[in-house]
C-alpha cells in the first residue's frame, strides 16, 4: 500500500482536506495511508521546544537538527524518499508526483519558523520540493498537495482513470477547455464541434486548444514541448 508519513509540529491539521472527496474515500478503501508524526515528542525539554535562535544572529528562529533527525530516524522508511517541503526545492511537477506515485510512498518533512538547520539535510538523504515560488507559514498545506497530487494517480483513487491522460501536464501541454450543460450560457454555446459526435474532428480540436493555451499562458512549458516533444509518462523527471 502506498503510504505518506507527515513529521509536523502540528498533527491536528491532518488529515485536513486529504479525507474529503475522492482521496478521502480512496484512503477509507485502504488504497493508500496516511500517519503523523510530532516532532515535538523528541524535544529534549519539558516545553516540547524543537528550535533556537540562528547562528550569526538574525530575526526569528531555526528548527534544530538534533531534535529532527530523532523524528526522521523514528520513521521506518521502507525505501520510501524523504521529502522537505521547501521554497528553496526543485519545483513540483506532474512528472515527479507520478514517480512518487508509482513507488511505496514518502516521508514528507514540514518546516517552521525561518528554517531548518542545514546540517541536517548534509547528514541525511533529503529531497528538497517546492510548490510555488511563494513562501507559507509551514510546509503543511505543501505536504498536503504534494500528497493529494500523487495520491490521486494511484489505481482505483479516481473513478475515471482514463482522464487522467488527457490532464494538464500530461505530454507537456495544458489541458483543453471543457463544456457541459446547458448548451447556452449567457450567450455563450457549446462549440459546434464538441456536439459533432465526429470523435476525430474532437480529439483534434482538443489537441489544438491545448496547444493554444500552453503557448499563450505557458511560453516556458510551450518552448520546452517545441524542443522536446511530448512528455512520456515513464520519465520521473522533467
Amino acid at each position: 500500500m502506498w503510504r505518506a508519513t507527515v513529521l509536523t509540529l502540528y498533527p491536528e491539521l491532518f488529515p485536513g482536506p486529504l479525507d474529503a472527496s475522492v482521496i478521502g474515500r480512496g484512503m477509507a478503501e485502504g488504497l493508500w495511508a496516511l500517519d503523523t508524526v510530532n516532532i515535538r515528542d523528541f524535544s529534549d525539554n519539558k516545553y516540547g521546544s524543537v528550535d533556537d535562535t540562528p547562528a550569526g544572529g538574525g530575526a526569528g528562529l531555526v528548527m534544530r537538527a538534533d531534535i529532527l533527525s530523532q523524528a526522521i530516524d523514528g520513521v521506518s522508511q521502507n525505501d520510501r524518499p524523504l521529502i522537505c517541503l521547501s521554497p528553496r526545492g526543485a519545483p513540483l511537477t506532474q512528472a515527479r508526483a507520478r514517480a512518487l506515485a508509482d513507488g511505496p510512498g514518502l516521508v514528507a518533512i514540514c518546516g517552521r519558523f525561518e528554517g531548518i538547520d542545514e546540517r541536517i539535510f548534509e547528514a541525511r538523504d533529503i529531497e528538497e520540493i517546492s510548490i510555488g515560488d511563494f513562501v507559507l507559514a509551514g510546509g503543511e498545506i505543501a505536504a498536503m498537495a504534494l500528497i493529494e497530487a500523487c495520491a490521486r494517480l494511484i489505481p482505483g483513487v479516481l473513478g475515471c482513470a482514463s482522464s487522467l491522460g488527457e490532464e494538464s501536464f500530461e505530454g507537456g501541454l495544458l489541458e483543453y477547455p471543457q463544456y457541459t450543460r446547458p448548451r447556452e450560457f449567457e450567450g455563450r454555446a457549446i462549440p459546434d464541434v464538441l456536439l459533432s459526435g465526429d470523435h476525430k474532428r474532437i480529439a483534434d480540436w482538443r489537441d489544438e486548444k491545448r496547444k493554444e493555451i500552453t503557448r499563450t499562458r505557458r511560453p516556458d512549458l510551450w518552448k520546452r514541448f517545441i524542443a522536446n516533444g511530448p512528455i512520456r509518462r515513464d520519465k520521473n523527471k522533467d
